[in-house]
């Protein structure tokens, strides 16, 4: 049983003895996180609010969901947002281009670069002609190393929205057996480190697990609190995460909607109907992970903003 004040997140018992898998909704951290925004923007109201730039590939991109969602969440807490589109023609050069003019620009505090991006695009060359502090979602080889050394300036948003949704509901993190499934660079690897190292002050012991993994039950076995970042559809159920064990879910894909032919519905990498009354508790897909990413966007906007007045200090 864990207290997580208001709530009790009880072990999960099977559903025939009828314990309750708990909803780990994002919401209310989204919503602590946008109150802290606002305030350290009126605090320092007086120098202009922060801006964020957003760029991407174009109209016809697959971005416009999470741009719209970006602009929404900016002009809630007073953040000045707009998006870039390349054009039609543009190649790795434009792009390099435009990131350097946006890093020169003395009016704009924080630039995020959409990605994938198709060959022959470079997605970390484009990010390095950003200086670290405007590097906002922290991919950039300066900010990543600087994680690695316990002293980052900026983490990936979707990384640093997971530990928010397990710090919140105190999950059972600090000395404990923690699973991460998932190795990319912008979010397992990141995870990894923040959960394992001394900077946010977790100290769990951490097991990094991945789709080339064998055996993942076996894997799994005495871990407490999984993360999982692979993008698998139904990659955890019943069958391999422990009884009783927290599912933070981080993993997205899509799948066909099987009441809606044609029609595609986004999913995490957990299995919900099987862990229902398995796991003690899960961070829902959709309303679990996303919504805490896009405050922790904004949160990291506003620190860009302090860092490059000198509040926080620089590099």
């Amino acid at each position: 049983m864990v207290s997580t004040g208001s709530v009790i997140y009880r072990a999960g018992l099977g559903k025939l003895g009828g314990a309750v898998t708990d909803r780990l909704e994002g919401k209310p951290v989204a919503e602590a996180l946008n109150a802290a925004s606002r305030a350290a923007i009126a605090t320092g109201s007086s120098r202009g609010p922060p801006s964020l730039v957003s760029v991407h590939r174009g109209v016809d991109s697959p971005f416009q969901f999470y741009l719209r969602r970006q602009a929404k969440a900016a002009d809630a807490v007073g953040i000045t947002f707009r998006d870039e589109a390349l054009g039609a023609g543009a190649g790795p050069r434009e792009l390099e281009d435009r990131m350097r003019a946006l890093d020169r620009d003395a009016s704009v505090h924080a630039v995020l670069l959409e990605h994938p991006l198709p060959a022959p695009f470079d997605f970390y060359g484009a990010v390095a002609q950003l200086r670290p502090q405007k590097d906002v979602d922290g991919v950039g080889a300066h900010n990543l190393g600087r994680l690695v050394a316990q002293r980052p300036v900026h983490v990936p948003a979707v990384a640093l929205a997971a530990v928010a949704i397990a710090k919140h509901y105190r999950l059972p993190l600090t000395g404990e057996r923690v699973a991460v499934l998932g190795r990319s660079e912008t979010v397992g690897l990141p995870l990894v480190l923040l959960l394992a190292g001394k900077s946010v002050g977790i100290n769990a012991s951490v097991t990094l697990l991945h789709s080339q993994t064998r055996d993942l039950a076996n894997a799994l076995v005495g871990h407490r609190t999984i993360f999982s970042c692979v993008g698998r559809a139904g990659l955890l159920n019943r069958q391999v995460v422990p009884e009783g064990a927290h599912v933070v879910d981080v993993g997205t894909s899509s799948i066909p909607d099987p009441n809606r032919p044609g029609v595609q519905i986004g999913v995490g990498d957990a299995d919900a109907r099987s862990l229902d009354g398995w796991a003690a508790s899960l961070t829902p897909v959709p309303g679990g992970v996303g919504p805490v990413t896009v405050a922790q966007l904004m949160a990291s906007t506003v620190l860009a903003w302090q860092q490059l007045a000198g509040r926080e200090g620089s590099e």
